[in-house]
């Protein structure tokens, strides 16, 4: 479409302020002489505005145009609470009805706006931010309007509606009902850590939108598990007790009963995480017959600074006597009652280091001992050859719960340690650095002496000799045991022959002996990478099979997944919507919450013709329903070239643009060439033929 220029443009040969000054002294002389009634004095006049003419050097210009198409922006809100009822099927039937029209319309360039939850954090419905970055190439002049379709809630709405960034009428057709109603549930404070087994306390309130604020009933879940219900008032502050019962992450879910006619269940529930932290990790190290290594224990459970060490070393048994008094001895007699009986569920963790009973405990202690194994506690067996001397450990009742049994011959001669295939799936001995792709290419230092066992009921972690058991463990009713039979390890620790991984394997058995949740061999784990869910299976077992995810609006999909290494099988997903998430495999159950605790994008879900309407006023525009009668009625549109209004009972008016790009050009100066002359000309002659008729009159 052309839109053709034809104007004069002038460009003057002296500044504008001069030509000025010059054009009123020409309007005094002139104006003198008309008073005197000089003849000529107006052909005169005509003849030095006709001199300041020619100085500005006027031109007729011929511009030749095309127009620009006018463009329309239709931002579509395809936000979390746009899938509330039936608000998206009304916005795709009013998208497909304005776009055929727009389309329609001559001289038209339609941009379709999709605006989604930003990475679906739930962070609110960005509307002018999504139209910022679509039009960022669109001069201002070009729009001639947008029309939003949503539901009217939202989030980046500018304070100082100057800063819009464009001119254009902003129309609204809102989707939902009038008079809706909704109720949430908002986390008003909450901790992030708490100590394991203490409580801490959030801080919640029941919001109504468009209800009667009556009571609501409140369900307190913890990884799945229901702890409470109780009912509450919605409107004020309500304070819930959590305890945490394990180290890790503790996921609560606070969850309100669904009201009938309430829009939506999605933001009536929020998980809390809190990570338990344990105050101490009390460790029990009794150390036995002296060798060469048995600070090795020591110096690796004092570096930890979450490890509280009581260590007794047994260095004058019972059975030793000689004539050095009580009172002169540097050492203290083992309070065998206070650890063993008074004291001993105090302990996480108790390690026998090469100890061969030289104390003569009664039955009593040992069966003790059991029981608090049994009971959840834990205990290490770190032997040499005292565990077969007469009289030793296997004398006692604690026998039972060893995860091997040895037979009694004690091997010494040199041998590599070497991770099992189980071992390579077990978390406590997994990606030891050297321990080879493949049995029997461990790249570390050799041992010298190995105790020879039968398994029993426990899990071969290690082995050595021959391929006997080096490193068993057992789970012991509640509780774990574990049974290192060689005493060599502190060779590692010295780095003889270049040691091996000593620090990462004994932490890791004592952490995995103490329930660490890190370090179970059986395990389902959810984590955010990003704007994706990672699910991860730890097992010791076979192929887990497909993961069952449930998203937040109650969908459930299987997810397949692969294994990352051995034991470790992962799958992960794309984040739909803010929310908390749910995973399941066999009988274990894992949690992660998406997004913010209290998601910006549900808030507020009742649909509102409000919030838009001062950017509607603001460009003459307006804010409408879109469904009426239970059917969408889309208004009419209509071309408003003037005026401030552009909204009507039955119509969205758009404002055609006049934008053009400029094709072609061509001046022609008025002040150049024969006509130019002539035109100067002919006052300064008409005053000399007036002079001249004068002269002859008076001669």
């Amino acid at each position: 479409m052309n839109a053709d220029r034809l104007f004069v443009d002038f460009s003057p040969l002296l500044p504008w302020p001069f030509l000025a000054a010059l054009a009123l002294i020409a309007l005094a002389l002139g104006g003198y002489l008309v008073r005197q009634k000089r003849r000529g004095a107006w052909i005169r006049l005509g003849a030095l505005f006709l001199g300041l003419a020619a100085l500005t050097d006027p031109r007729l210009v011929s511009e030749k145009r095309e127009r620009l198409s006018d463009i329309v922006a239709l931002l579509v809100d395809r936000s979390g609470s746009q899938g509330i009822g039936t608000r998206m099927a009304e916005t795709e039937a009013a998208l497909s009805t304005l776009a055929a029209r727009l389309r329609q319309r001559p001289n038209t360039e339609l941009r379709v706006i999709d605006v989604f939850d930003r990475d679906g954090a739930g962070d609110g419905t960005r509307l002018f931010d999504a139209l910022a970055i679509a039009l960022r190439d669109v001069p201002p002049d070009r729009l001639a309007g947008v029309i939003a379709l949503t539901d009217g809630q939202a989030h980046d709405i500018p304070a100082d509606l100057a800063r819009l960034g464009f001119s254009a009428p902003f129309h609204a057709l809102i989707t939902g009902r009038a008079n809706e109603f909704d109720r949430r549930i908002e986390l008003v404070e909450a901790p992030r850590f708490g100590i394991v087994g203490k409580e801490v306390m959030a801080t919640i309130r029941i919001e109504d939108q468009g209800g009667n604020g009556g009571p609501a009933r409140l369900s307190i879940r913890r990884d799945g598990e229901t702890l409470a219900s109780e009912t509450v008032r919605a409107g004020q502050p309500i304070q819930i007790a959590l305890k945490l019962d394990r180290a890790g992450l503790n996921l609560f879910e606070l969850q309100i009963e669904t009201l009938p006619g309430e829009l939506t269940p999605l933001n009536n529930l929020i998980a809390l995480p809190v990570e338990g932290v344990r105050e101490k990790l009390n460790v029990l190290l009794v150390s036995g017959e002296p060798h060469a290594g048995e600070r090795t224990w020591r110096n690796l459970l004092k570096a930890d600074p979450n490890v509280e060490l009581v260590h007794f070393t047994i260095l004058r048994p019972p059975e030793k006597q000689d004539n050095t008094p009580t009172n002169e001895l540097s050492l203290i007699a083992f309070p065998t009652r206070d650890l063993f009986v008074t004291k001993i569920n105090d302990f996480n963790l108790i390690i026998f280091d090469r100890y061969s009973n030289q104390t003569f405990l009664p039955t009593l202690y040992f069966e003790n001992m059991v029981s608090y194994v049994r009971d959840g506690g834990a205990i290490l067996f770190a032997v040499g050859p005292e565990i077969v001397a007469r009289g030793g450990l296997l004398s006692t009742p604690l026998r039972e719960i060893m995860p091997a049994e040895p037979t009694g011959s004690i091997l010494e001669r040199a041998y590599r340690a070497e991770v099992t295939d189980l071992g390579r799936r077990h978390p406590v001995t997994s990606n030891l650095d050297g321990a080879g792709a493949a049995p029997g290419t461990a790249q570390w230092a050799p041992w010298f002496r190995q105790i020879a066992a039968r398994p029993r009921a426990g899990q071969s972690l290690m082995s050595g000799v021959d391929g006997l058991p080096l490193l068993e463990l057992r789970r012991e009713g509640k509780g774990r045991v574990g049974l290192f039979l060689s005493d060599h390890v502190w060779l590692w620790a010295r780095g003889y022959a270049g040691g091996g991984p000593y620090l990462d394997l004994l932490r890791r058995l004592s952490h995995w002996l103490m329930k660490e949740p890190e370090l179970e061999e059986e395990a389902l784990r959810m984590a955010i990478s990003g704007n994706r869910i990672v699910i991860e299976r730890r097992t010791i077992g076979g192929a887990p099979g497909d993961f069952s995810v449930t998203e937040p609006g109650g969908e459930t999909l299987p997810l397949t997944p692969f294994e990352a290494e051995p034991g470790l099988w992962r799958a992960e997903m794309a984040i739909r919507r803010a929310g908390l998430y749910r995973a399941r495999n066999g009988n274990l159950v894992a949690f992660v919450n998406a997004g913010q605790a209290n998601p910006r994008e549900f808030r507020q879900v009742v649909s509102t013709l409000e919030a838009l309407r001062p950017v509607a006023e603001a460009t003459g525009g307006g804010v409408r329903r879109m469904a009426a009668n239970g059917n969408v009625e889309v208004p009419r549109l209509a071309d408003i070239r003037t005026g401030s209004v552009f909204s009507g009972p039955d119509y969205i008016g758009l404002k055609p643009t006049e934008a053009s790009v400029l094709k072609g050009l061509s001046i022609t100066p008025f002040g150049l060439g024969l006509l130019g002359l002539l035109l100067l000309l002919l006052p300064l002659i008409g005053t000399w033929l007036a002079e001249g008729r004068l002269g002859r009159k008076r001669a």
